[in-house]
């Protein structure tokens, strides 16, 4: 008799990153943690009402966050490329000219803060900023340009022609927030280079576009000049103090810092510490170690991210999480570059952690997008 052989079944299941989305809820903790730490002794002094003013805020902000990362994790994200309705209009192309819209609005009509016109007012719910959403924007967008022929980007035309399409986007941006237009920049040219076989021309590309943002900055005139100057002389040019202030606090944290709670410099040495500036208080207060430890966590983030690009079932979804990585690293090392002065100085929030609700709900949506990724991955069990 032939002995039998047991056949094994496997099924197939689809997958959900829970390490992606506890490690973007620690995140978030911190950043209320710290947002109350930095904002309490500004929201007595300007009479805000109470000391956690920003913290029930920030804190209402993760809670909206949080629900529309979860809405969107169930989204099947091929519908913004799906041809839907009579006239078979994509989703993608409605997303790109409500960012455009929004972004002309503002130039015109938003609202303008320390001379910059970046907001657009809401009544009862306060002050939004168009430019968060215009990063989903252009990540769905230039996934999808690319997505819809990936082998264009073997030569320059194939580039020239994502960066023509884009370039409205960008430029809108870029009129009132360069730095953010930058953000949108890293994102077009990291998602064109990961698919390109040819790389060469995107180093040439990369070289040429540096030399000319430092000589933009450096002698545009302007604002961004007066940062420059102040970069270089921080100890004496009078727009350097804030950062002055923030050196300050890193080098008095030491390797353990004062403890939670116990920063001197915010107390008004930097204004609106619990903003751009928050990461100078985190290494005063927690030290070396703590601060550290919050960048292992970005980068536990980043190589979650990066596990699901890799494994994703097709190349959209893929793409969309390339585009998320490369937002929320060059967010984090901006931000940690300015703050340390060895960058001029730009308004980059470090993500999940500086208070603001419109930079928060929308990087929890392309959390909630990365995970929608990860649950088209299939595995055998």
């Amino acid at each position: 008799m032939k002995p039998s052989v047991q056949k094994t079944e496997y099924k197939q299941q689809t997958y959900f990153d829970y390490s992606l989305m506890f490690i973007t809820l620690i995140l978030i903790c911190i950043g209320l943690v710290m947002v109350y730490s930095t904002s309490s002794y500004y929201a007595v002094k300007q009479k805000f009402g109470s000391a956690g003013y920003f913290f029930w805020r920030q804190l209402l902000f993760a809670g909206v966050g949080f629900a529309a990362m979860l809405f969107v994790a169930k989204f099947d994200y091929f519908w913004f490329i799906k041809r839907i309705g009579k006239r078979k209009l994509r989703l993608i192309g409605l997303v790109y000219f409500v960012c455009l819209g929004l972004q002309m609005f503002v130039l015109f009509f938003g609202k303008e803060v320390k001379g910059a016109r970046r907001w657009i007012e809401i009544p009862l719910l306060g002050t939004f900023q168009p430019s968060e959403v215009t990063k989903i924007g252009v990540i769905l967008f230039v996934a999808f340009v690319v997505y819809s022929a990936p082998r264009s980007l073997d030569n320059l035309w194939g580039f020239v022609r994502v960066v023509i399409f884009v370039s409205p986007l960008i430029v809108a941006v870029g009129a009132e927030n360069l730095s953010t237009a930058l953000v949108l920049c890293g994102i077009t040219f990291v998602i064109c280079f990961v698919v390109a076989r040819r790389k060469s021309y995107y180093f040439v590309v990369f070289g040429l576009a540096a030399v000319v943002l430092v000589a933009f900055i450096a002698f545009g005139g302007g604002f961004r000049s007066d940062r420059f100057d102040a970069w270089r002389n921080v100890e004496t040019h009078e727009k350097g103090y804030q950062i002055l202030q923030g050196l300050y606090a890193i080098a008095s944290g030491g390797l353990w810092g004062k403890g939670l709670g116990n920063s001197m410099q915010k107390l008004g040495f930097i204004p609106e510490s619990h903003n751009d500036m928050i990461f100078s208080i985190i290494c005063e207060e927690l030290g070396l170690i703590g601060a550290l430890a919050i960048i292992l966590l970005y980068v536990l983030l980043l190589w979650r991210l990066f596990v699901i690009a890799s494994n994703a079932k097709d190349l959209y979804g893929s793409l969309i999480c390339v585009g998320i990585m490369v937002h929320i690293a060059l967010q984090v090392i901006m931000n940690i570059a300015v703050v340390t002065n060895t960058i001029p100085s730009t308004g980059i929030p470090l993500p999940f952690i500086s208070y603001g609700g419109s930079s928060l709900i929308v990087l929890m949506s392309e959390m909630g997008l990365a995970l929608s990724v990860s649950g088209r991955i299939e595995f055998e069990r």
